[in-house]
């Protein structure tokens, strides 16, 4: 009997492949190992937004490789579409399957055996049995899985949850690929067009969680706000939202990321209308600067970014509004640094994920000549994650005092014994006095910040008997 090891980097929806691999291995009897020394098949799934994301994965699997020469490696993902030859090329990895063959395989594994050469589980050998063979594993040539990511029609999904068994949170994929061709971005090339999941799928797979007792599921995607203009009839992102709250018992739903140009004044005024949708908005800005934004290929103007962060405090005051920010895009002066700075400083994020711009093989950003120097794109990541946290840090003080309802999360493995960790609908990470089980609402008064933290003490519980609550 096969037994796996799925191996996970990049983003939500990356893993939310996994999962569904994992979940079609183990339909088709394969045995899924707690560890990747104990697997025979180790599934690599990689992400290649970044040349560090891209070094990961080799580093991981070199390691793997190292640990054991009998494991047999898949490597899979965006990696794996985007170079397969050079992935193949890495000790240890029998296939290389891109984003087009990803469906396949869980029939790959299935078919595949077990090295009759792997040593016994106490890793001795009886002297006799020493030879060339087994000094030195041998190295096949890696099999290559690749084809036109652009016909690939299915959206691998499956809901993703914590690890450890220790989850109160659901993730469920609803759209994958993109359309739009940002100069920067490989992500299109990797995942192909845009596609998504029926809107009964939706429906079905969010009540099912709902009935196993997850309180808050996010919704997520590589272009959210696009989902459902493939299907026929179209869909709109709004409409689907409405249906979801109409048709199932979510509790709290959460929506990952979506594009500035999706957010309109109709769906700010859905997510006020409702206590159910969490008070979070993350909306990739890449640069303040229109010159730079013009040349990334980005469909807004730094002045269009900054009605929509407008509109939503308009309507949400003290709503999540996060952001992505890329330092040093080719041909990026010291004075568009400074516009990007100056604009961000100017708005009421909540916090700022940072990226040094890194070429990646195939964009229209990778062919320009004007390239900023590496020392230069670390230095104004710098000082992009500096004003950044001190955003952060005005916005989680802006809210001490408040009363909020959260939902309590597992231990975080501090070494507290006398506080719950808990999140807010507006992603306030905090800390609240008392030891309460995971998966409870609760009424709490933010008291103060403790580093990046907020401390709160309880107002009301939402106590429930334990056969209601995730365990």
């Amino acid at each position: 009997m096969t037994t796996f090891y799925i191996e996970q980097f990049g983003c939500r929806a990356t893993q939310a492949d996994g999962a569904a691999l994992e979940r079609q291995l183990l339909e088709r009897g394969c045995v899924s190992a707690e560890r990747a020394s104990d697997a025979d098949i180790v599934v690599v799934n990689t992400c290649t937004v970044t040349a560090s994301a891209d070094a990961q994965a080799r580093d991981a699997i070199r390691k793997l490789h190292t640990a054991n020469p009998y494991i047999r490696v898949i490597v899979t993902g965006c990696y794996a579409q985007r170079a397969p030859e050079e992935l193949s090329q890495l000790p240890g990895v029998a296939w290389v399957v891109g984003n087009s063959h990803k469906p396949q395989i869980s029939e790959l594994v299935e078919r595949a055996s077990p090295l009759s050469e792997a040593p016994p589980s106490n890793g001795l050998l009886p002297l006799s049995s020493l030879s060339a063979a087994i000094l030195s594993p041998p190295e096949p040539q890696a099999e290559i899985l690749v084809g036109d990511i652009f016909e690939q029609q299915t959206l691998l999904t499956t809901p993703v949850f914590g690890g450890g068994g220790s989850h109160t949170r659901a993730t469920l994929k609803i759209q994958d690929g993109c359309n739009s061709r940002c100069s920067f971005c490989v992500i299109p090339f990797v995942r192909g067009k845009s596609r998504s999941l029926p809107p009964e799928n939706v429906i079905r797979e969010l009540q099912r969680l709902a009935d196993a007792g997850y309180r808050e599921i996010v919704l997520s995607g590589i272009n959210l706000g696009t989902y459902g203009r493939d299907l026929s009839p179209r869909v709109e992102f709004e409409d689907l939202l409405r249906r979801v709250l109409d048709e199932t018992t979510v509790e709290r739903l959460r929506v990952s990321s979506i594009e500035p140009t999706d957010v309109t004044r109709d769906l700010i005024e859905l997510f006020a209308s409702t206590e159910r949708l969490a008070k979070h908005f993350h909306m990739p800005l890449q640069s303040g600067s229109n010159r730079i934004l013009a040349v990334m290929h980005r469909w807004y103007r730094a002045e269009h970014y900054a009605r929509r962060v407008e509109l939503i405090r308009e309507q949400l005051p003290h709503a999540a509004i996060g952001a992505d920010i890329i330092a040093g895009f080719p041909g990026e002066t010291e004075e568009d640094h400074a516009a990007t700075l100056a604009f961000i400083e100017a708005l009421s994020f909540s916090y700022l994920h940072v990226f040094s711009y890194s070429k990646r093989p195939g964009t229209k950003a990778a062919a320009l000549s004007n390239h900023v120097a590496g020392a230069i794109i670390r230095q104004r990541a710098r000082e992009l994650r500096a004003l950044g946290d001190r955003k952060s840090a005005a916005f989680r003080q802006s809210q001490v005092g408040r009363e909020l309802r959260v939902l309590t999360l597992h231990p975080s493995g501090d070494g507290s014994n006398h506080r719950t960790p808990a999140l807010s609908s507006n992603y306030l990470r905090l800390f609240v006095d008392g030891v309460f089980p995971a998966n409870q609402w609760l009424g709490i008064k933010l008291t103060g910040c403790e580093g990046a933290l907020l401390t709160a003490r309880v107002s009301q519980s939402d106590l429930e008997p334990s056969s209601q609550r995730l365990a």
